[in-house]
């Protein structure tokens, strides 16, 4: 018979298998993005809900915004990783640019867009840029 999770050895007890998705980098794999970030958080709230709602649709908000920078700002294909950490949740976007993200401004009519990184940042426990294999890494954690 399993063991009952006690306390902090529920990840140990129940691990949510980490999510590895690629995509080509065409407008609609921002949505595909999202899709596959929602199937992981469902499996993962079956075994440890988050905290708040608002864990939730943070963290689906910041894939979708990692996913359309790497659409609009980098050619080519990009890769999408999310794991269970103790307290949350690390999402990886990788791209195929080797320039590291910057905020711009704010133009709301000029088209609107410059609000996503300031999300990422704000939403974010922790955000890192890493030049990886010819694109980079963005990592980010987040609370659950």
């Amino acid at each position: 018979m399993p063991e009952e999770p006690r306390g902090d050895e529920s990840l140990t007890s129940q691990e949510v298998p980490d999510l590895v998705t690629s995509f080509a980098g065409v407008p609609h794999d921002v949505t595909g993005a999202r899709l596959a970030a929602e199937r992981f958080l469902r499996d993962l709230t079956q075994v440890t809900p988050p905290r708040a709602t608002e864990c939730y649709h943070d963290i689906l908000l910041i894939v979708a915004e990692l996913a359309a920078n790497a659409v609009q700002y980098a050619p080519g294909p990009f890769e999408l990783r999310m794991r269970r950490t103790f307290d949350g949740v690390h999402v990886t976007v990788h791209d195929t640019s080797t320039n590291r993200p910057v905020p711009r401004p704010f133009s709301p009519s000029g088209g609107g867009g410059g609000i996503g990184w300031y999300l990422i940042e704000t939403l974010c426990t922790q955000v890192s840029v890493i030049p990886e294999g010819g694109g980079k890494d963005v990592h980010v954690f987040l609370p659950w």
